[in-house]
C-alpha cells in the first residue's frame, strides 16, 4: 500500500462488516513499508475503531509487518469483530460515518479543509464525507443542514 501515489479505502468501505477498520489497515500497511506520505495510522479516527473493537494499535500494525498477506491480517481482527453483536457493529457503522467534528479545534479544521476543496457543499458535514471528497470519491448531495 502505497498512500504516497493513491488514497486508503474510503471510511465507508467495510472490513469484516466494519466501517472505519480497512482504512485504518491501509494506513498500517503503509506506514510498514514506509509509504504513508501525509497519513498518520493511530490518528483520532483510527482510535476510535481500536477502542470499539478492543483492539490495541500496536498490536495490529506488529501483525501488518509480518502478515505475508490480507489472511492473516483477517485473522488477527475476526475476534474483535466477532466479539462485538451485528447490533453494536450496526450502531457503530451508522454512528461513525455520521460522526460530525465535535471541538472547536476539529471543527476549524474540517471547516477549512471542506472550504478548500468544496466549498459548496455545505451539506457535508460528516468527517467520513468529508474525507472522501478530499480523496476524489463521489458523495452523495444531501439536505444542508441549518447553520446557527
Amino acid at each position: 500500500m502505497d498512500l504516497t501515489q493513491s488514497y486508503p479505502r474510503s471510511v465507508h468501505a467495510r472490513w469484516q462488516g466494519v466501517v472505519q477498520l480497512g482504512r485504518t489497515i491501509d494506513k498500517g500497511k503503509a506506514l510498514a513499508h514506509g509509504t504513508i506520505g501525509e497519513y498518520h495510522y493511530n490518528c483520532p479516527m483510527d482510535q476510535a475503531v481500536f477502542a470499539f473493537l478492543g483492539i490495541e494499535h500496536e498490536q495490529l500494525l506488529a501483525v501488518i509487518k509480518r502478515a505475508q498477506g490480507e489472511a492473516e491480517i483477517e485473522a488477527f481482527t475476526r475476534p474483535f469483530v466477532a466479539a462485538k453483536s451485528a447490533e453494536e457493529i450496526a450502531r457503530w457503522n451508522r454512528e461513525w460515518v455520521a460522526h460530525e467534528p465535535e471541538t472547536d479545534g476539529s471543527r476549524t479544521a474540517f471547516f477549512e479543509l471542506r472550504n478548500a476543496i468544496a466549498p459548496d457543499r455545505t451539506d457535508v458535514t460528516a468527517w467520513a464525507d468529508l474525507l472522501d471528497l478530499d480523496e476524489k470519491r463521489d458523495v452523495p448531495r444531501r439536505t444542508a443542514k441549518a447553520t446557527v
